[in-house]
């Protein structure tokens, strides 16, 4: 049967082996015993002896590469990191876990896009792990692994609020007593044996309780478990002194992770057709369609509010770091495509401040409070400044359609040209802009 630390690195038996481990420095060696699993995982597929990880420090960077490659490249060939599947390599990966925990603890913000992918990722790699191992070896081990995930005897429903809000998991999927969620089977039958009179309650538990639910939880806790360890480490950096080895591996991802990521998120306006495609880039004020450049100059009262904050913070973030929104069946965040904020924070919110300031009166000297909608239409939550940790607690709305902005913002809608067969602004910018682009003089 797979170790438990196979699945949850966190788990008692990982731990032991991190003690065991050793000193910090031997990461970046090259490890035979690591190089021969690899070589010999069934179904692996490496065409080039180069790209073998020779070292955990290779095995920690790969598991990276996996995680992003996995998210966004289509044409993904798992049987390139196939040992990540391999169950005699959980020794390597345990100690890979907690180095990569650490580097990025360091090295990132707790809400970060670098975050998300390393943990995101983890509760993917825990189920493809399960689905490798035979039935009745995988139903022994997530009870295992389930009774010691399990801090206080029991799971609450809502410490599944997020899984449950992601519909990977439905309420209605779930047996719930008295607030916890009944998954293993002694548990079934102490609560519940008595009920029933002429079914088998072992054969009702089999029933209510699917093996794929229980699954989604395992996952998801352990990824709650490895976003708390991520935390308790960043909190003791500030009183402990980090080793080296982490501090280089930290380094390492901060170039690494954007760098991978370029090669794949190729951000456009529009799908192509007769007009082509439009790169993010620097905002074009000359290609700003009419209910744009009039909000720019500003509104007066009376539609200052929807005019700032629903149509233009909209309008200039996604135009500015995302104009293929509606060409996309992809869920991103401002942070997917401005990592430090820099953009959003130099670029993108001056102009809508100072489109705010032009307003007659000026937006935020009797209207302060929508500084803080506006920092929330962006994704941040309801706070008076964007901060990394605070994005997702809101959505980041899309722009408004022309049909919302005729019937909200009537006063603004004074169609021209360049508005011919568009149903949105950002559509029309992205035209504009990429017929300006096309007519510019090349250096």
């Amino acid at each position: 049967m797979a170790e438990v630390s196979y699945i949850n690195p966190l788990s008692n038996e990982g731990r032991q082996i991190i003690r065991q481990y050793g000193d910090l420095n031997q990461i970046f060696d090259e490890d035979e015993s690591l190089i021969d699993i690899i070589i010999h995982t069934t179904n692996q597929k490496i065409s080039d002896d180069s790209i073998i990880p020779k070292s955990y420090h290779d095995l920690a960077i790969k598991r990276i590469q996996w995680a992003i490659e996995k998210k966004n490249n289509k044409n993904f060939t798992q049987s390139e990191f196939e040992y990540l599947t391999n169950e005699n390599l959980f020794t390597q990966d345990v100690v890979t876990f907690h180095i990569l925990c650490q580097a990025i603890a360091i090295q990132f913000n707790l809400g970060s896009r670098e975050t998300r992918l390393f943990v995101d990722s983890l509760g993917t790699l825990i189920l493809e792990r399960l689905s490798k191992i035979p039935p009745m070896s995988r139903a022994e081990i997530i009870d295992e692994v389930l009774d010691e995930v399990k801090t206080d005897g029991a799971i609450h429903w809502k410490s599944l609020r997020d899984v449950v809000a992601s519909k990977k998991l439905k309420l209605t999927e779930l047996l719930i007593d008295h607030g916890d969620i009944i998954l293993q089977q002694d548990d079934f039958l102490y609560r519940f044996a008595n009920e029933f009179q002429d079914r088998s309650p072992e054969r009702m538990y089999g029933i209510l309780i699917g093996d794929s639910v229980k699954e989604q939880i395992l996952s998801r806790l352990i990824m709650q478990k490895t976003e708390e360890y991520i935390a308790r480490i960043k909190e003791m950096s500030a009183r402990i002194e980090i080793h080296p080895a982490i501090l280089k591996i930290g380094e390492e991802l901060k170039e690494f992770i954007p760098e991978e990521t370029s090669k794949y998120n190729q951000y456009y306006a529009g799908s192509g057709g007769i007009y082509g495609t439009v790169q993010a880039g620097k905002l074009n004020p000359d290609a700003f369609p009419p209910c744009i450049k009039t909000t720019v100059e500003g509104v007066s009262s009376g539609g200052r509010n929807d005019a700032i904050v629903l149509l233009l913070t909209s309008f200039a973030s996604y135009a500015r770091l995302y104009p293929r929104i509606f060409a996309s069946d992809e869920t991103v965040k401002v942070s997917d495509m401005d990592p430090d904020l820099s953009i959003t924070e130099n670029e993108i919110l001056p102009l809508i401040f100072d489109a705010a300031d032009n307003c007659t009166p000026p937006l935020f000297e009797d209207q302060p409070q929508e500084k803080i909608n506006i920092i929330s239409k962006l994704g941040f939550g309801m706070h008076d400044r964007v901060d990394i940790n605070h994005e997702g607690e809101t959505k980041w709305y899309t722009p408004m359609s022309c049909e919302k902005i005729k019937i909200h913002l009537p006063h603004l809608c004074h169609p021209d040209k360049s508005c011919k067969g568009i149903n949105n602004p950002l559509s029309c910018y992205g035209r504009k802009k990429f017929q300006l682009d096309k007519e510019a003089p090349k250096d």
